[in-house]
């Protein structure tokens, strides 16, 4: 019986053209499409309905649209990152991953610094998160000493 994680594939293997500007232009094309509509719709929804409603259904359209492509289509052809779940025969769920090398880490190193940013933003420098960890965690536990 072939098991499936015996299976080598040569994804990620194809050779780089450094005369070419993209490779797969229409895969770039759609990438950028989904995001930045996204992003247009969240920023200028207000203009054509007052309708949270409307606006939701649109944006989360528009991200769903973005996070198949970015799976199934631009993650792979444009940095060789591919990932799918099936069911096996025993009933077991499996999860399949495949990349490129160092893709990954470098990934995770850039959404982490980005998440870093994020976080800065919405409670500013490292003081001020340092200042407001410590009086939420003192007002906590004022709470617990006055329920008990």
């Amino acid at each position: 019986m072939n098991n499936d994680e015996d299976t080598v594939l040569d994804f990620g293997e194809e050779e780089f053209d450094r005369n070419r500007t993209f490779k797969h232009p229409v895969a770039v094309g759609f990438h950028l499409a989904f995001r930045i509509g996204a992003l247009l719709a969240y920023l200028f929804c207000g203009w054509f309905s007052d309708s949270f409603i409307t606006n939701f259904v649109v944006i989360v359209i528009l991200l769903s649209m973005d996070f198949w492509t970015v799976k199934n289509i631009s993650g792979r052809l444009l940095v060789g990152l591919r990932w799918w779940n099936y069911v096996d025969e025993e009933g077991n769920s499996k999860w399949m991953f495949e990349s490129r090398k160092m893709v990954s880490v470098i990934g995770v190193i850039m959404n982490g610094s980005n998440l870093l940013g994020y976080i800065r933003c919405k409670w500013g420098t490292k003081q001020n998160m340092t200042s407001l960890a410590k009086s939420f965690l003192t007002r906590q536990a004022l709470k617990s000493s006055a329920n008990t």
